[in-house]
């Protein structure tokens, strides 16, 4: 399709709209190399997909998606033996959980015959390797971090660490808050050059001895790291260094593992960026609103209702464009700002998004042709640059148009001939429609010349068209009329806005006859044309009004029906309920028989008992429960699959399906053990990705703990005040506090001493004494967990 053509009818501005809707970097790719087909089945599959995701999108929101980027570098990288970091092998991770996630989906769909055409297909053509899936799964978070499970090295790597800074945090803590603490800046413990550091003031820089690792900017404050924490310091470092060296280990362990699979890699990155695409499609088709359209290899053009695409639906003037099948020129003329130009574009724009596997803006049953090429000649291109006007520019390209156009073309002219004589520029334009007939190509054009109005009359394959025109508002209505050429309403208006009557009749004078009866004739076609439509418009309130009634009725005779078999259950139970009553009263029959048999020489036979028995029970009515579908779609959705996320009851504790090992049993992940597990202990759950503890991380503020590291208990009672510090001290250790302050006043002594008995009575204190001279002295008291 030629570029000029699709620039001139926005057609960028379609595929910007699909674009916006697309989610993974593949899809907008695919997207952004949106553009017209010309083979017949390349178009069907198109429209197919797209109506497989309209599907979709109704029955289920939509395919379940992720924002995923191109691992197309990732996998180049592998091919070659490279290392990937861990943020490259999280995205290729997050490719293999989407594969695995819309496998999953439209297995789901199959099993509740839900029924596509294409989708099935590329889901087919997906690799799921859940092996890898789970070991990345298993390793990596989403933004790159490799998780403690990935290797035990690792876990016990972060525990040291996070051992050693708490060892140091402790000894900091210690120097912020004893007596030492009148010579440091703040109390705040920080971090410079990646050690822990204490802010100093600088007449006391050498109280602490150790290393300046920085200064304030003012130059009042040193951050020194402490003689006694220098070892410990190093320790750390020593394990951080290696923790990424273990790190570094997994990461090329993993990529070892992920290098087999680059091909499968790279085709499910393809496929999926394929169903988003089609996902998109689908999103911007509900957006405006759009139908599939049916194809047409006869190019047998029939757009029912049609509106341009860019224009909202429920404001646009919607029109019947037909052309192809009796006809393949229309000529339309009328005046300006009347909608032809508009017209032209909506024809073309419209076109090329069928063409393009878009659904397109029309009432249902609207129909497309497949053209290789579709030219436009619309607007005014003139170019001071060039020295061309605008009929210049205008036949410029006219000339090029007439070079490539063939039987498979659509031609869409605006305002053909104009910008010179108007005697010079009909026959032109008489001209140039008779060359294109020529060559059997369709064409769609606009013009002011009254002379081309009799050319749709008498050439055969052509047909008048025109823009209706409101004479009593003045104004445009926007609505094209198949087979009414333009009218003249110039003496009308003319009359309406008050110019006299004489200039009027001197005017009509000077027009010949001819064209005098062309108007009048035109005239009556309006008329009857209106008579027609207010006809056919009270038809089709008679025939919603059926509809209506057809629908209630149906409505009714459901319900009736429903009521019927409810009456019928109802009866049923009722017998049920008479039959066991007279059951009841047999069974107490047939026992007297048997007694008298027994006491009697009376003759009475068993067998006959038992028909008699057999007889009764016979009565009974079966009742019969209707299939719950709503009971059977909640089965499907709970039934298991590998890698679900689920809740093991008799543990009380989360879990990953690994495999089915029986009929009624699963593997099942439970944190670093594998059990089997029986179904009816098993219920699936959706699990939101946690981020795990990173370690180096510093302790937690009060703020992002909710606990203060101070509790003041002045004020209350005795036994009011040891219960709350009990509460406290739990939700100290909780929020991960090494010390904390608990303030009690001086007073009697009594909650004082209350106190010192709790804390020597818990085994999480390690050890406790009165606070600082300047901190509360013996009127506080401070408490060190271990």
């Amino acid at each position: 399709m030629n570029q000029k053509s699709l620039s001139v009818l926005e057609y960028d501005k379609i595929k910007q709209k699909v674009l916006n809707y697309a989610v993974t970097e593949m899809g907008k790719r695919q997207a952004e190399h949106l553009t017209p087909q010309s083979d017949f089945e390349t178009v069907e599959r198109q429209l197919l997909e797209t109506k497989d995701g309209v599907d979709v999108l109704r029955l289920k929101g939509g395919l379940p998606l992720p924002k995923l980027v191109l691992i197309t570098k990732h996998l180049k990288r592998l091919e070659i033996g490279a290392t990937l970091n861990g943020v490259e092998l999280a995205q290729i991770s997050q490719v293999l959980r989407a594969t695995n996630e819309i496998h999953c989906f439209l297995a789901a769909l199959a099993d509740e015959k839900v029924e596509f055409h294409y989708l099935y297909e590329l889901d087919q053509q997906l690799a799921t390797l859940p092996k890898l899936t789970k070991r990345l799964r298993l390793c990596l978070e989403n933004d790159g971090y490799v998780t403690d499970d990935a290797s035990s090295l690792l876990r016990s790597l972060r525990r040291q660490i996070t051992n050693t800074e708490a060892t140091i945090r402790n000894r900091l803590v210690a120097l912020t808050r004893g007596s030492q603490a009148k010579y440091l800046s703040g109390a705040n413990v920080t971090i410079r050059n990646e050690r822990y550091v204490i802010p100093v003031k600088a007449e006391h820089k050498g109280k602490f001895g150790g290393i300046v690792h920085d200064q304030s900017s003012s130059g009042q404050t040193y951050f020194i790291e402490p003689r006694e924490i220098v070892e410990l310091n190093n320790r750390l470092k020593q394990e951080q260094v290696a923790e990424k060296e273990e790190i570094l280990r997994i990461l090329r362990e993993l990529s070892g593992e992920v290098a087999p699979y680059t091909a499968e890699l790279a085709n499910n990155a393809e496929l999926l960026g394929e169903f988003d695409f089609i996902n998109a499609k689908a999103k911007y088709a509900k957006e405006i609103k759009a139908t599939q359209p049916l194809l047409s290899k006869e190019n047998d053009i029939y757009l029912r209702q049609v509106w341009h695409p860019l224009l909202q639906m429920d404001k646009a003037v919607k029109n019947d464009i037909v052309l192809g099948k009796d006809y393949q020129a229309m000529v339309i003329t009328g005046p300006n700002t009347g909608g032809k130009t508009i017209t032209l574009k909506t024809l073309g724009l419209v076109q090329m998004m069928g063409q393009s596997g878009l659904f397109i803006p029309a009432f249902e049953e609207s129909r497309i042709g497949i053209f290789k090429e579709i030219f436009a000649d619309i607007g005014d291109e003139q170019s001071i640059e060039q020295s061309l006007s605008t009929f210049s520019s205008h036949m410029t390209n006219i000339v090029k148009i007439l070079k490539q156009v063939d039987q498979d073309s659509l031609v869409l002219f605006d305002e053909l001939g104009a910008g010179t004589d108007p005697q010079e520029g009909a026959a032109l334009a008489i001209a140039i429609l008779d060359a294109i007939g020529a060559k059997g190509a369709y064409v769609l054009a606009t013009t002011h010349y009254p002379e081309l109005k009799t050319y749709g009359f008498e050439r055969a394959q052509t047909i008048n068209a025109s823009m209706e025109f409101n004479e009593e508002t003045l104004r445009p209505t926007y609505r094209l009329l198949i087979g009414i050429p333009g009218q003249s309403n110039a003496f009308n208006i003319s009359e309406r806005l008050g110019l006299d009557e004489v200039v009027v009749a001197a005017a009509r004078g000077l027009v010949t006859q001819d064209s005098q009866e062309l108007n009048e004739m035109i005239a009556d076609l309006v008329a009857k044309r209106r008579q027609a439509e207010e006809e056919a418009i009270s038809l089709k309130k008679d025939l919603a009004e059926a509809q209506s009634l057809h629908h209630d009725l149906s409505v009714a005779y459901e319900r009736f029906t429903n009521e019927r078999e409810q009456l019928k259950e109802q009866a049923k139970q009722q017998a049920n309920e008479i039959v066991a009553k007279a059951k009841q009263e047999a069974d107490e029959i047939i026992k007297n028989l048997r007694q008298m048999q027994q006491q009697t020489s009376a003759t009475v036979k068993e067998n006959e008992l038992i028909d008699a028995k057999a007889q009764l029970n016979s009565l009974e009515q079966q009742q019969t429960l209707k299939k719950n579908k709503v009971l059977r779609r909640a089965k499907r959705q709970q039934a298991f699959k590998p890698n679900d996320d689920v809740m093991v009851t008799s543990y009380g504790q989360h879990g990953v399906l690994l495999q089915k090992v029986s009929d009624h049993a699963w593997e099942v992940q439970l944190g670093i053990l594998k059990m089997k597990i029986d179904e009816s202990e098993l219920e699936k759950i959706k699990v939101e990705p946690k981020k795990a503890k990173r370690a180096g991380t510093v302790l937690r503020s009060a703020s992002q703990s909710h606990v203060s590291p101070r509790l003041d208990l002045r004020g209350k009672r005795y036994e009011e005040a040891l219960t709350e510090v009990d509460r406290y001290i739990d939700a100290a250790i909780l929020a991960g506090y090494p010390s904390v302050t608990i303030v009690h006043g001086k007073g009697t002594g009594a909650l004082r001493e209350g106190i010192t008995k709790y804390l020597n009575s818990n085994r999480a204190v390690k050890r406790f004494n009165f606070a600082a001279p300047n901190n509360g002295g013996d009127g506080a008291t401070v408490v060190y967990f271990r």
